[in-house]
C-alpha cells in the first residue's frame, strides 16, 4: 500500500532517484522543487499543483497524473506516454515541454497555455478540443493524431499534414495556414 500525503506544501526540495516512489500525493503543492533525478515507480498525484518545478529528463513511466496543474515548469524530454492512463488529466501554463512525448495518449481538452512545445511527439494522440494558446509548436509531430476541434488560433511554428491528422473543426489563424500547406510547396502571402 502506498504511503499517503494530503494537503502538504513542499518548497525548494531536490528529490533523489527513489524518494517519491510508492507514494500518493493528494491536494499537495510543490514550489521550486526538482524531480529530474527521479525514477518514478507507483506514484500518484491527485489534484496537485507544481509551481516553478523542474522535471527535465525525469523517468515518469509509472506515474498517475489526475487533475494536475503545472505552472512555469521545465519538463524537457519527458515521456508522458507511459503514464497511468486512468483519469489522466493535466494542465500546462507557461511551461517548457520541449522534446517531450505524448504518443498515443488521450488528452482531450488539455490546455497548453504560453508553452514551448518544440519537437514534442503528439503522434497518434487524441488532441480533441485541446487548447494550444500562444504556444511554439516548432517541429512538433502530429502524424495520425486526432485534433478535431483543437484550437491552434494563437499558436505558431506548427507544421501539420491534414492528410495524416484529423482536424475536423480545428481552429487556425489565417497566418497559420502555411503550417498546413507546407507539404504542397504552396507560397502563402
Amino acid at each position: 500500500m502506498p504511503e499517503y500525503f494530503l494537503d502538504i506544501e513542499y518548497n525548494n526540495h531536490t528529490y533523489g532517484a527513489d524518494e517519491v516512489n510508492f507514494k500518493e500525493f493528494e491536494c499537495c503543492t510543490f514550489n521550486h522543487c526538482t524531480f529530474s533525478a527521479c525514477n518514478f515507480m507507483d506514484v500518484t498525484f491527485i489534484d496537485c499543483i507544481f509551481n516553478d518545478c523542474i522535471f527535465s529528463e525525469a523517468k515518469i513511466n509509472h506515474v498517475a497524473l489526475r487533475t494536475v496543474t503545472f505552472n512555469r515548469c521545465e519538463i524537457k524530454d519527458v515521456n508522458f506516454s507511459m503514464c497511468n492512463k486512468l483519469i489522466f488529466e493535466v494542465h500546462f501554463n507557461n511551461c517548457i515541454l520541449d522534446f517531450s512525448k505524448f504518443y498515443t495518449l488521450k488528452i482531450k481538452g488539455t490546455p497548453f497555455i504560453n508553452c514551448s512545445l518544440v519537437a514534442v511527439d503528439f503522434m497518434a494522440t487524441d488532441l480533441t478540443e485541446v487548447l494550444f494558446e500562444n504556444c511554439d509548436l516548432y517541429r512538433s509531430e502530429f502524424g495520425k493524431a486526432i485534433a478535431n476541434k483543437a484550437n491552434f488560433k494563437t499558436s505558431y511554428n506548427y507544421t501539420i499534414d491534414p492528410k495524416t491528422t484529423k482536424l475536423k473543426k480545428a481552429v487556425f489563424a489565417l497566418e497559420g495556414l502555411k503550417g498546413l500547406l507546407y507539404k504542397h510547396d504552396i507560397i502563402v502571402k
